[in-house]
Parts: structure tokens; C-alpha cells; sequence
């Protein structure tokens, strides 16, 4: 009866502060497929007399990948993997044996593509985390770096080889440009020719792969809304381009692979119920097939060497499962429950025999490892051990998918960590975590922050809000016009979900997050400022005008889509902003920035501490120097990590 009595007066505390300041949102009752509602009484900790607070530092010795590709041989992997603090390209045998380092540096290194001739691997780097990246090479039994593209003021990333490896296709950017063209290199000559001419701000072109004539490229070419998107062949000897989807019903495709001869392109469109689904076209007759109608999200996979196999993935409320579809025939790859990704960074998953697929896998107590699958036998194992062993998953804290209603009757979905060994007192602190995007989704991956924090006895919840993917078109875009409103409301009502399960403090929550979660992070505190006893604000937006004038002009068409011209919107800008209503914020609040981020400058961090350094105010900040958006070097991302756990003892559980 007490327990009730204290559940309930939580959640009117919740309800009564989040009615009094949230704007009303429309409902979003038909994107995002029917799920249940969790009674928070139903939700337990877990008793693990063992189990103790993790160290930061030991999370990060479970170390991550960004890429992966096969060898021609179909015996060895490239991986970019941190495993000496930097992303840096590895060369592993799938027997097992040590992994060889082809590349020191100490910037971020991905998108590999192996050479058909098994000799070269390109990859992709920028310098200091500005996100301008320059193409290299290293051959693959070791040797000096290449530079293929020395470009300041472009940016060169997404390689893939033609059949032959006499050329290489790319995407192409200049630093001042909005809009992202492709270019093609001649190997032997390094002459770089750009294949398209975007002329319009809001369109861009990606490389997807080549056929088998080694002449023909598929391509995609979309908004930057990703409200429109077509398929395009382009002819790369003579520059002829056609629209293959200019006949399709639906006005919105994005390729993913194609096949050898040409004649199957997989990807991902729209249905007329507005879910993202996998599908099959034909160039020849230009008809589009749906590999395996569901109710959930999935995204485009990768064909079999002999085209026969096509693998997809789909997203279940959070967590990836990869399925194969061979003529007509789907089955699910069986894998354990998690997030589950194809992996491949230059175009196929598949080991070149068809045989075996890359993929990788991690869960929310369980780190990332890249794994093999046999696709005759199903047997999966990792291949890599990216871990050390100085943590036992087991004793780490389990996150669970939850599901509660917004104050409209939205239902949203979010993970869930709970400490072991809590008792249901009322307590504890809690700690909101929104996620980047805002066109992302909180999955159940490796999550560092929720697990440093919810192992030292936090609640933790991640909430996927409208405005989310995973969840449908209608749902994905429910937020355009209207930052930090409806989708504000939803990560409040997260809040009251921890409070109704009887283990959380109503007056002991905090919120922190990167990027739009940071941005979401400075308009909780400052839209519903009684509600935040502290907050970790992490390279997020404070004023979305001076974020247009300072940040790279290919951001500007991504926030036309999201709020408008911002001259002749300016006040949805100014609605947006945390900017508008900061200085009635009483939460402590830390700023945490990279020095180059090109994304949200840190002249955004910076007004924030201006605004409201002095006074009664208690804010702090720190800058990470040769850092960009999301911090990739690992002490750096370990310094991250302890300010925060130690900015919300301090404030949330009046530690020192």
C-alpha cells in the first residue's frame, strides 16, 4: 500500500510540473507498430550480491569497431577497431590468430574498401575530428600509406573499387558546399573526374557499387530530408545518367547493393503505410518487390557473390535481427539478442566464396565484437575479442525495452537500466539519456553511459521519442516545426515512468546526452526547469540561428528540413531554442565540447557558459582540443564519462 501511495504521488509530481510547461502534441497513434504498455510496478532489480560500481575506464578497455571488410581470400579481416585508443586499420585471420596493426595515426580511420586484386586497402581519415576526410591506401601485407586525394578544403570519403580495381568511385564535398557530388579516380593516374554536378542545396549523391563491366554505377540521390530519394545508373565512361526509379509508385528509394550482372538492385522503401521495408528492383521492367512485408522498420542488405542470397536487417523495437531471402525463401540468421549489423565496409558482407557473412554484434550488457556466420550450418562465432577481460557481462546492469504513454497517448518506446541490488524505497536518483539525431533511435548496444552510471546505482533511461526512426515515417518526421516540443514531452514522461516504479527520486533526476541529445538536454532544463536537479550537456545546440550562421553549410539544409527558412521562420528557430529560455534553469549544469567540431561549433558550448556563468547559476565546461562532433579518442571519451558520473554525485546524490 505504501509502495502504491509513494508511486503515485511521483507520477502526479511528474504530471502536474510536465502538464503546466509542455506545449500540446498531436497524437501519433498509426506510425510505429502496436506495442504494450509496462506496468513500471512490474519492473525488479536484480539481486547480484557480487556485482559492483564498474570503473569507466574498465568499460572503455571493452574497445569498438567502425568498419569492417573481407580480404579477396576469404581468410583474413580489415577492421578499423580502437585497440590502441585510436581507430586505427587492423588485419585479423578468421582462425583466430593476433590481430596485425597496418596503420598508426592518431586520427579516426574507416570505410575501408579491399582491392580486387586482395593487395590494396583504401580508407578514409580526417584530421582532429573536422570531419574533412582524405582518401588512402596500405597494402594489406604492410607497408607505407598512401596518399590518393590531399585536399584541404574537399572532403573524399565512401570508396569502392570497380571490378577490375582500375577505379575507384567516391563521394565528393567541398567544405563550403551543401550539396555532396561523385567522383570517380583512375588507380594508375590518380585524375580525379566528378561524375555529377548538383545544382540544386538540398540534394545529394552517394556511391552504392558497381556492376560487373566495371563502367556502370549505382547511385543514390536524395534531399536532405531523405524525403525524396531516387536510384540512379550512371555510365562513368560517357557520364549518361538514368532515374531507374522515375516509374516507381512511391517517390522515395535508397539502394544498398547490386548485383553482379546488373539486373537486381536491393534497398529500402517507403510503403503507402509509411514503414521503411526492404525490397528488390528490377532495372529492366523498373518494378519494385517487397523481400518480406512486416511491421517493423528494416533496412537494405547485401547480395550473395552469385546474387541468388539477399540479407537484410530488421528492426525490432531497438534490437537487429539479419535475415536471408533466397528465392522467395526467408530465414532468420540466428544470432544472439542484440543489435545485429551486417558488416562490409566496401559493398558485401559475404566472404568472397558466398559461404560465410560478416556481421557484427552487441547487446546491452555485451560489447561490440565482429562475428562470422556459416550460412550452411548457422553456426556463429566471433572473430575478434575487442573486449578485455577485466569485466563480466553478467554482473553488468540489463537493459530491458520498456513502453508508456506521452501525455497525447503516444506510445514510446525506451530502454530501461536498473541497478542490481536496489531496494524500492523511492530513493534513488535517476537519469534521462536522449539520444542524437534527432532522426536516430536509442538501440540496445553496448551503452556506456547508461551502464558507468546505472552500475553506480542510477536508473537510467534512453526514450526514443517521436522524431525517432525505427518506428515508421509518420513517427520519424512527427517533429518537424516543433524541436523541444512533443518530442520534450515524451523524455519527460520517461521521467515519470522511473519515478512510478517506486525506485526513483522524483527531485533526484538528472538528463544528459550528445549532439540533439545535448540539445535536448539544455530545453528540458530550461522548458521544464523544476524537473532536473542537474544536467551533462554534451556538443548540443543552444541557439539554432547562430548554429545556421556558424556551422558547415551542408547543416543548414538538414535544419530547413527540420524548422524552416530561418529568415522567414525565424520563430520557430527562436521556439527551438534553448537559447530562448535558458536563464530560467536552476539544474547544475556541465558543458562538454570538441574544439573542431564542424557540426555544432563550440561557439555554441560557449554561449551557453556566458549566459549563465555568475549569478546563481552553477555551470562548467571543458573542451576537448583535436575533437570533433562525439569524442573518439579513447582518454578523452574515459574523461567524458568520469565528469559526468561525477557531476551527478555531486549533484544528484550530494557526493563531493
Amino acid at each position: 500500500m505504501a509502495y502504491r501511495s509513494l508511486r503515485l504521488a511521483a507520477s502526479l509530481f511528474l504530471l502536474t510540473t510536465a502538464s503546466a510547461s509542455a506545449p500540446a502534441a498531436t497524437a501519433v497513434l498509426t506510425g510505429p507498430p502496436p506495442r504494450s504498455i509496462t506496468d513500471p510496478g512490474s519492473i525488479t532489480s536484480v539481486s547480484a550480491p557480487e556485482a559492483k560500481p564498474v570503473a569507466v575506464a574498465d568499460l572503455f578497455s571493452m574497445h569498438n569497431g567502425v568498419g569492417a571488410a573481407w580480404a579477396r581470400d576469404g581468410k583474413q579481416i580489415v577492421i578499423s577497431a580502437n585497440l590502441t585508443g585510436r581507430f586505427n586499420l587492423w588485419l585479423l585471420s578468421t582462425d583466430g590468430a593476433a590481430p596485425v596493426q597496418l596503420t598508426q595515426s592518431e586520427d579516426r580511420q574507416s570505410g575501408m574498401a579491399v582491392s580486387p586484386d586482395g593487395a590494396t586497402v583504401v580508407f578514409q581519415s580526417d584530421y582532429g575530428g573536422n570531419e574533412i576526410y582524405d582518401l588512402f591506401a596500405v597494402p594489406l601485407k604492410g607497408g607505407p600509406v598512401t596518399r590518393l586525394t590531399d585536399t584541404a578544403d574537399v572532403t573524399e570519403f565512401g570508396a569502392v573499387f570497380s571490378p577490375d580495381g582500375k577505379v575507384i568511385a567516391f563521394n565528393r564535398r567541398p567544405q563550403k558546399a551543401s550539396s555532396t557530388d561523385i567522383a570517380v579516380m583512375d588507380v594508375a593516374t590518380r585524375k580525379v573526374t566528378v561524375l555529377t554536378h548538383e545544382a540544386t542545396l538540398d540534394h545529394l549523391w552517394s556511391v552504392v557499387g558497381f556492376t560487373g563491366d566495371g563502367h556502370t554505377l549505382i547511385a543514390n540521390h536524395r534531399n536532405a530530408g531523405y524525403s525524396e530519394s531516387a536510384i540512379w545508373r550512371i555510365d562513368i565512361t560517357t557520364g549518361k545518367a538514368e532515374d531507374l526509379t522515375k516509374e516507381a509508385p512511391l517517390g522515395n528509394y535508397m539502394a544498398s547493393d547490386v548485383t553482379w550482372d546488373g539486373k537486381s538492385i536491393a534497398l529500402v522503401t517507403d510503403t503507402a503505410e509509411g514503414r521503411v521495408q526492404a525490397a528488390v528492383l528490377d532495372p529492366a521492367s523498373h518494378t519494385i518487390k517487397l523481400v518480406k512485408p512486416d511491421v517493423w522498420d528494416q533496412s537494405g542488405g547485401h547480395f550473395s557473390p552469385d546474387g541468388r542470397t539477399l540479407v537484410f536487417n530488421s528492426n525490432v523495437d531497438g534490437r537487429k535481427e539479419l535475415f536471408a531471402a533466397t528465392g522467395g525463401a526467408t530465414k532468420r540468421i540466428v544470432l544472439p539478442p542484440g543489435v545485429n549489423t551486417e558488416e562490409g565496409a566496401d559493398g558485401s558482407s559475404f566472404s568472397p566464396n558466398g559461404k560465410s557473412l560478416l556481421v557484427s554484434h552487441q547487446s546491452g550488457n555485451e560489447p561490440f565484437e565482429y562475428w562470422t556466420v556459416d550460412l550452411a550450418t548457422q553456426h556463429a562465432a566471433p572473430v575478434t575479442q575487442l573486449a578485455a577481460g577485466s569485466i563480466a557481462p553478467a554482473l553488468l546492469p540489463r537493459v530491458q525495452i520498456v513502453h508508456y504513454e506521452s501525455q497525447d497517448g503516444t506510445v514510446i518506446s525506451a530502454m530501461l537500466w536498473v541497478p542490481f541490488n536496489l531496494p524500492r524505497d523511492g530513493r534513488a536518483p535517476g537519469v534521462v539519456v536522449p539520444h542524437g539525431g534527432p532522426g536516430a533511435q536509442t538501440i540496445d548496444n553496448f551503452n556506456r553511459t547508461a551502464l558507468a552510471l546505472a552500475s553506480h546505482g542510477y536508473v537510467v533511461i534512453a526514450p526514443n521519442p517521436r522524431g525517432s526512426s525505427g518506428y515508421g515515417r509518420a513517427f520519424l518526421k512527427a517533429n518537424y516545426m516543433d524541436l523541444g516540443g512533443g518530442d520534450l514531452t515524451d523524455e519527460v514522461y520517461g521521467a515519470k515512468f522511473m519515478t512510478a516504479t517506486g525506485y526513483v527520486d522524483a527531485k533526484k533526476i538528472g538528463i544528459t546526452g550528445g549532439s540533439y541529445g545535448g540539445y535536448m538536454t539544455l530545453m528540458a532544463i530550461s522548458k521544464t526547469p523544476t524537473l532536473w536537479a542537474a544536467g551533462v550537456e554534451q556538443y548540443g545546440i543552444v541557439n539554432w540561428l547562430t548554429m545556421y550562421d556558424k556551422s558547415g553549410t551542408y547543416m543548414h539544409q538538414m535544419q530547413i528540413t527540420l524548422m524552416g527558412d530561418p529568415v522567414k521562420d525565424r520563430a520557430s528557430y527562436e521556439a527551438s531554442s534553448p537559447l530562448t529560455y535558458i536563464k530560467a534553469t536552476t539544474a547544475p549544469l556541465l558543458v562538454l565540447q570538441g574544439e573542431k567540431d564542424t557540426r555544432v561549433p563550440k561557439e555554441e558550448a560557449l554561449q551557453v557558459v556566458d549566459l549563465l556563468k555568475g549569478g546563481s547559476h552553477v555551470v562548467d565546461i571543458h573542451i576537448y582540443p583535436h575533437e570533433g562532433h562525439g569524442f573518439t579518442k579513447i582518454e578523452n571519451q574515459i574523461d567524458a564519462l568520469e565528469r559526468t558520473v561525477a557531476w551527478f554525485d555531486k549533484y544528484l546524490k550530494g557526493g563531493s
